[in-house]
């Protein structure tokens, strides 16, 4: 092969990779907001269709025409560890009121492909008061504004709808605001990735929207259930910082410790871009480009994040530790930098930023909650303060 088919053939791979990273951060992709990625997604389109069917059993849909692509990612472990967020408001997650809003906007949004802010607020207050166990929705309320300009903003972003006169925001302070709405119907549709319709549910448990016929459901067939074990891995190295061994299921430890299984882990990573880190305790997958990567550590964008890496050199060098004990980290850490974390200097402030530095190192598995004690995880010391000999003679 010559010098420049190589070359092609490795800016192929290379532009496949990257690609895919792309889609895991943002499944939902615009062609507005992200031209060049988006041109490479529809140029690649038939391999990333493939790679994602192989390895993970996600289906990605690309539209040229309509300018999205949405990968259908389906978790093989339902969590709330990554909520929708809000477009204002410092990106505080959804609570259930704004996820109720959401669908609510999201039905009523496929009735007519144009309409106005006033219009959705009066159907959305419609259907409230005629669903059982949806409390009421009045806009008059500054709250229940603010919750319904949340939720447009989400659609907004995926762009289920624009406006094409006014600005959703202006809704926030007056209740008679006039924004006008142009609705694409088939994004709205594409924001449900559950592989079962709610409409379709047998009954009040939900954990049936995730339920995929592919697998065999309660019967599965030995294919089937092999093809489970490698998708429902492979999902998780993809969608959580660390994976433990000790967290695996049988069936899936005992296929990753196989040559099988150790030879899909690695081919999914390489062609992926990814640095796999193999240990003992379990698995990593280093994106070094960060371009799959939607939330980081360390990282000095919060608070919580830089108490999160203060205490996890604690636990990693003296833990176990009691909770109380992260508490009294805290306030230490608030009295030694009095104009730092302003937001936690109330009553009580100490132990809410232990909390959330806590969350934080649980939702990257760099440290476990168990009763009232706190214990670093082995991928805790990749983060362990280097400490020279003056500091040990210190010491």
């Amino acid at each position: 092969m010559s010098r420049l088919a190589n070359q092609l053939v490795r800016a192929e791979k290379e532009e496949i990779a990257r690609a895919i990273r792309t889609l895991l951060a943002r499944p939902f992709l615009s062609a507005d907001d992200e031209p060049a990625a988006f041109a490479v997604i529809r140029k690649r389109r038939e391999p990333l269709t493939r790679w994602f069917d192989y390895f993970c059993g996600w289906r990605l849909v690309v539209e040229p025409r309509e300018g999205y692509a949405r990968l259908v990612k389906v978790g093989s472990r339902p969590a709330a560890t990554r909520p929708a967020r809000r477009r204002r408001a410092g990106g505080a997650p959804f609570d259930r009121r704004r996820y109720t809003l959401l669908c609510l906007c999201a039905a009523e949004l496929l009735a007519a492909p144009v309409t106005t802010i006033g219009m959705l607020a009066r159907r959305v207050a419609r259907a409230a008061a005629v669903e059982a166990g949806v409390p009421a929705f009045d806009p008059v309320g500054a709250d229940e504004r603010a919750a319904f300009v949340d939720a447009l903003k989400l659609l907004e972003q995926h762009g289920a709808i624009t406006p094409t006169d006014g600005a959703t925001d202006a809704y926030l302070g007056d209740e008679e605001a006039k924004v006008l709405y142009r609705v694409d119907t088939t994004r709205v549709i594409r924001l449900l990735a559950a592989p079962v319709p709610p409409s379709r549910l047998p009954g009040a448990d939900t954990t049936a929207l995730t339920l995929e016929v592919r697998y065999g459901g309660d019967e599965p067939t030995e294919t089937q259930r092999a093809l489970w074990v490698r998708h429902s891995l492979v999902r998780r190295l993809l969608d959580e910082p660390v994976v433990y061994r000790d967290e695996l299921t049988p069936a899936q430890a005992a296929y990753a410790a196989s040559p099988t299984g150790r030879r899909m882990i690695r081919r999914a990573a390489e062609e992926a871009g990814f640095v796999l880190e193999e240990r003992a305790e379990g698995f990593l997958l280093v994106d070094t480009e960060a371009t799959a990567t939607d939330t980081r550590f360390p990282d000095d964008g919060s608070h919580a994040k830089v108490a999160a890496l203060l205490l996890l050199d604690l636990l990693v060098t003296a833990g176990p530790l009691a909770a109380a004990r992260l508490d009294e980290e805290a306030a230490e850490l608030l009295r030694r930098f009095p104009h730092w974390a302003k937001a936690y200097r109330s009553e009580g402030g100490a132990a809410r930023l232990a909390a959330d530095a806590l969350e934080v190192l649980a939702l990257f598995g760099l440290a476990r909650r168990t009763g009232d004690r706190v214990a670093a995880l082995p991928a805790g010391a990749r983060y362990r303060v280097d400490r020279g000999p003056a500091d040990t003679e210190d010491a």
